[in-house]
């Protein structure tokens, strides 16, 4: 078990502690939460990165095949509301992180290997091995966020959580740059399936490793239900105004952005033809070089004014940011730049507004259930949905084209470039419908507090 930095080493989390009076041994387990968190920043680098684009490329997928491969890990969020309600009446979070947790992780060792256990005979079987792979580890992995969430949830005060989240954040953006190059690095001087073999063990191994170091976190007391019904905790959910608009808001918008989100990488990979270390480069290290500059602001904004203003900033940038495509050129990264240059800044805060409306919406009693359910369903319904949308929407154009010849209506489309557009339309459309609707728990509307900040600006006091 690796050693937990103490506090003479000035860790930057610690006049965090101190504001929020922290006892040593609730440190020590945020401490381990974050090492683990570290681990698991390795693990999703490469899981949910481009070297998955490329090894289902390798393995023959079209576009609708490598949406189903894409989607089919959030199809494994539906077995976090039975996965919920157990940890709920057992109140043993560390036992069930410790088994499905590292069952799951440990699978990914195996998907870089498909190419090698399987014959090439018949074309489907690689790719619906790891497909399968993918799944199974996803259903195993469905206590993880339940246990995470309201766990951390426990462990952080709320009071200083949104700065909490936005260093943490930070502090994984800068340490994950250098894995990122190093990963794409490898990809491009050990091409084929050896290089997939070697970077998909190494995933599996952090992935474990992040799981481990949940041996050192603390298994403070469930502020829970122990005799959760399903059944009551949906009426009450949909009797819930805030957390009710909440989940639809972004549910929908999960939808919109998963249109398109999943095929961002394959087109720079495939049209646009760029190498793993261009697209890490233009992709990953950009968008957490940008996100490390912006976080800590971010984090002190939701403190001081709330998690909705936030969200319609962040979000409204978000809906627009896949315009920045219409500048795409072969050989050339200048909009996969871009475009994670601006995500590098909003998606971070976004994600911090939704963690914390997530956590205030959701009663402490019935949390493990309500993040569960939450979960299930933007992901099943949102991003599933969205992610198979899109990738249907894609096979479904190239097929028009190629049944005329290669033109529809006297041109070529770019398909990739039809679907992209579609999901901007989409985003604003789900931004001004659903959000106004949402409420925020500061005195703070997204005009006021751009008014404020403005104000805070002239002061020289931000």
């Amino acid at each position: 078990m690796a050693c937990m930095p103490s506090n003479s080493m000035k860790s930057p989390f610690l006049p965090l502690y101190q504001e929020a009076g922290i006892l040593p041994e609730i440190r020590r387990s945020i401490g381990f939460m974050i090492l683990a968190n570290l681990f698991g920043t390795f693990w999703g680098t490469i899981a949910g990165g481009s070297a998955l684009t490329g090894l289902a490329g390798a393995l023959g997928a079209n576009d609708f095949v490598f949406g189903v491969l894409t989607a089919i890990p959030l199809f494994g969020t539906l077995l976090q509301i039975p996965a919920a309600l157990l940890v709920s009446r057992t109140k043993k979070r560390k036992i069930y992180m410790m088994t499905f947790g590292v069952v799951s992780r440990a699978l990914w060792l195996l998907v870089g290997l498909v190419p090698f256990l399987m014959p090439t005979q018949p074309g489907w079987l690689r790719i619906w091995t790891l497909i399968f792979l993918i799944g199974v580890s996803s259903f195993s992995g469905s206590f993880i966020n339940i246990v995470f969430t309201p766990w951390m949830a426990d462990l952080v005060p709320i009071g200083i959580r949104g700065r909490w989240l936005s260093l943490r954040d930070k502090v994984l953006s800068i340490l994950s740059v250098v894995f990122g190059l190093l990963i794409a690095r490898l990809l491009d001087v050990m091409p084929g399936f050896n290089g997939y073999a070697v970077v998909f063990v190494m995933c599996g191994i952090f992935g474990v490793l992040d799981m481990i170091c949940f041996l050192g976190v603390k298994e403070v007391p469930m502020h829970t239900e122990a005799n959760v019904k399903i059944r009551e905790v949906f009426r009450g959910m949909v009797q819930d105004k805030p957390f009710f608009r909440f989940l639809m808001f972004w549910t929908v918008w999960s939808f919109t952005a998963n249109v398109a989100g999943p095929y961002f990488i394959r087109y720079s990979l495939g049209p646009l033809a760029l190498s793993f270390l261009e697209v890490t480069l233009a992709s990953q290290v950009t968008g957490a070089v940008f996100a490390v500059l912006t976080l800590s602001q971010w984090g002190r904004m939701v403190d001081r004014y709330g998690s909705k203003p936030v969200l319609w900033a962040t979000c409204f940038i978000a809906a627009v940011n896949p315009l920045v495509w219409l500048l795409s050129s072969v050989g050339s990264p200048l909009s996969l730049f871009l475009f994670n240059a601006i995500g590098g800044v909003v998606w971070g805060a976004s994600n911090l507004a939704i963690m914390g409306i997530l956590l205030r919406v959701s009663p402490d009693a019935q949390r493990p259930t309500y993040v569960a359910v939450f979960t299930a369903i933007t992901s099943i319904a949102g991003a599933f949905l969205g992610v198979l949308t899109g990738g249907a929407l894609l096979q479904g154009i190239q097929d028009s084209v190629a049944a005329h010849g290669g033109k529809l209506f006297g041109i070529v489309p770019n398909h990739y470039m039809i679907v992209f557009m579609l999901s901007v339309a989409l985003r604003l459309a789900t931004l001004f419908l659903f959000l106004p609707q949402m409420e925020n728990e500061k005195p703070f509307t997204c005009r006021s507090m751009l008014q404020d900040l403005c104000r805070r600006m002239k002061g020289g006091s931000i």
